[in-house]
């Protein structure tokens, strides 16, 4: 099963709530798109933070998954920063990238870089995920 398949195989019912589509998946990269949809946002019809938090966190998590040694037990998310650069307006899809920046025995850390089609920058997240 490629890491893709996996990812898409597990059942993440937040991420499907939200609308996450896995589009690529890797052991050093995992891309996702969720459309900005009037439910996922705030005033002025933008995307709230909440929501590219939560997208950002579903991404870094499905990039530790495929990433767990076979006899770990799953993963949980242990802290998470978010620089917010810029709004995504309703109608928009936003893609989040993933990438390590440590892959440890009891820690992952990623970055996850979430970016409208166009390539604007929306926010880069950091998150810090425990092996179970």
């Amino acid at each position: 099963m490629t890491p893709l398949e996996k990812i898409n195989a597990m059942k993440m019912p937040f991420a499907e709530l939200k609308g996450v589509t896995f589009t690529q998946a890797e052991q050093d990269r995992v891309v996702a798109r969720m459309l900005v949809r009037p439910d996922l946002c705030t005033l002025g019809h933008t995307i709230h933070g909440g929501a590219l938090m939560a997208f950002a966190d579903s991404v870094g998590a499905a990039a530790t998954i495929i990433n767990l040694a076979d006899d770990a037990k799953g993963t949980a998310t242990i802290e998470s920063k978010t620089n917010f650069v810029s709004g995504a307006k309703e109608g928009t899809t936003v893609i989040a990238t993933a990438t390590p920046v440590h892959r440890g025995r009891r820690t992952q850390v990623w970055q996850t870089r979430l970016e409208t089609e166009g390539g604007k920058l929306i926010a880069l997240v950091t998150q810090t995920q425990i092996v179970l």
